[in-house]
């Protein structure tokens, strides 16, 4: 692809939003086609819990989610009803494909060139810490328990901006894409931290530490290649149990399984590279996360009742304000602007294909807070209360708004890139590699 908007060469000048590696392209594409599909699934899953709140059989929808599946397990506090076991058990499917990709990222993707990681790194800090912010500027004279939800406009819901960047963008640069995707990825780091530190209550040690036995365990079969699922799913619900009874939030227990996962590939015997373990398993468990796990947690977690609310006072609910300002104002804000500083104190330039519109399109994308959004809603506040049934519905139109948004920039940058593709034919060599992921001479 040519540039559009030719600039000057620049001998040295670092640029942002450069192109990846086309291994790192390859494997961007599969993340891409696997969460577009769960990103549609789980906006499926989030209408119908909203169509079935909201009709005669809403009763019938809460019945459901309180529902105890297990009422014997009150003595490894596993007495949980189905709503708790989604965010809870399922979630944990979806932090531990998260865990095994940032262990990915650091080790052998775009955050270990310590470079290339400092825009995703810088944005995502500034893309969570202003809406944390603004909510607290909202909330503050209000005080109260609402002070509690500081950390729900903080997160992003990669699933869903990945859905409708697929949808929206088919022409987009790929380094828009790959700076999503990695942002994405730091914000859920950051996310888990939060829900570690300030999320957990009535502490209990004895467990958290007897979690420490499975997860050496599992690490020590993992790195020896030893993946039988009849050793390692057993090891994982026992970490899984063990940190659920420290009162640490059992989501955390995906995310430590992850990071012991191997990156690195290896060989053949005949000497052929081989998908490093991380990668085989993050391939196999994402389907799982991205089309199971997470639907259903956003059909438990989206289904907020509006039958009898009094609106006017949902709207000027301070929780309800501050979550949805954070989400369209504070994220597009924070990552624009933490990116337009970096670039103005290292003199970086964007690269070639990329324009500042484009990063106004992808800022909007990231108010979408979906998933974690809502556990952290429902840590803060309780799945039952008034005050978490106003954060579904906060945390659903910011969300909403933002997609909206984003939509009508990016799609307009769009049909600029398209045009520039219906031009220009990507040439592919006998080795299959486009040409603009070689150098002269390869």
């Amino acid at each position: 692809m040519t540039d559009h908007n030719p600039r000057p060469p620049h001998r040295g000048v670092r640029r942002l939003f450069s192109r990846t590696s086309w291994p790192e392209a390859r494997f961007l594409a599969d993340v891409l086609r696997t969460e577009t599909v769960g990103g549609v699934l789980l906006l499926v899953g989030a209408v119908i819990a909203l169509i079935w709140a909201n009709s005669p059989w809403g009763d019938a929808y809460t019945e459901l989610g309180r529902w105890v599946p297990w009422p014997g397990g009150s003595t490894l506090h596993l007495d949980l009803d189905l709503a708790t076991w989604a965010a809870d058990g399922l979630l944990a499917v979806f932090f531990f494909v998260v865990g095994l990709e940032l262990k990915r990222e650091f080790v052998a993707g775009e955050l270990r060139d310590p470079r290339r990681a400092a825009l995703p790194v810088v944005a995502a800090v500034g893309g969570m810490a202003l809406p944390a912010l603004i909510y607290l500027a909202v909330n503050f004279t209000a005080g109260g328990e609402g002070l509690r939800g500081w950390a729900i406009p903080t997160a992003t819901d990669i699933a869903f901006a990945l859905a409708v960047l697929a949808v929206i963008g088919a022409y987009l640069p790929q380094g828009l894409r790959a700076f999503l995707l990695t942002l994405a990825v730091v914000d859920d780091l950051l996310a888990i931290t939060i829900i570690a530190i300030f999320y957990t209550d009535d502490f209990n040690l004895l467990p958290l530490l007897g979690a420490v036995a499975p997860i050496a365990l599992f690490a020590l079969l993992v790195q020896r290649r030893r993946t039988w699922w009849w050793a390692l799913i057993p090891l994982a619900l026992i970490a899984w149990t063990l940190v659920h009874s420290s009162g640490v939030h059992a989501t955390v227990a995906g995310v430590l399984l992850g990071f012991t996962v191997p990156v690195l590939a290896g060989r053949s015997r005949d000497g052929r590279p081989v998908p490093g373990l991380a990668e085989r398993l993050e391939h196999t468990w994402r389907p799982v996360s991205a089309g199971f796990a997470v639907p259903v947690f956003a059909f438990f977690a989206a289904g907020v009742s509006l039958r009898g609310a009094d609106l006017g006072a949902v709207v000027s609910d301070p929780i309800v304000i501050g979550i949805v300002l954070g989400l369209v104002v504070g994220k597009t804000v924070g990552i624009l602007g933490s990116t337009f500083l970096l670039a103005r104190f290292t003199r970086a330039r964007l690269d070639e294909d990329i324009t500042w519109s484009d990063l106004l399109g992808v800022s909007l994308l990231a108010g979408i807070g979906f998933t974690v959004s809502l556990l952290i809603g429902e840590l803060a506040f309780g799945a039952g209360s008034e005050a978490g049934a106003n954060v579904k519905a906060a945390v659903l139109t910011g969300s909403l708004i933002a997609a909206l948004l984003a939509s009508v920039v990016l799609v307009r940058r769009n049909r600029v890139y398209r045009m520039i593709a219906l031009k220009e034919q990507v040439d592919l060599d006998q080795d299959g590699v486009p040409d603009v992921y070689q150098r002269p001479g390869d």
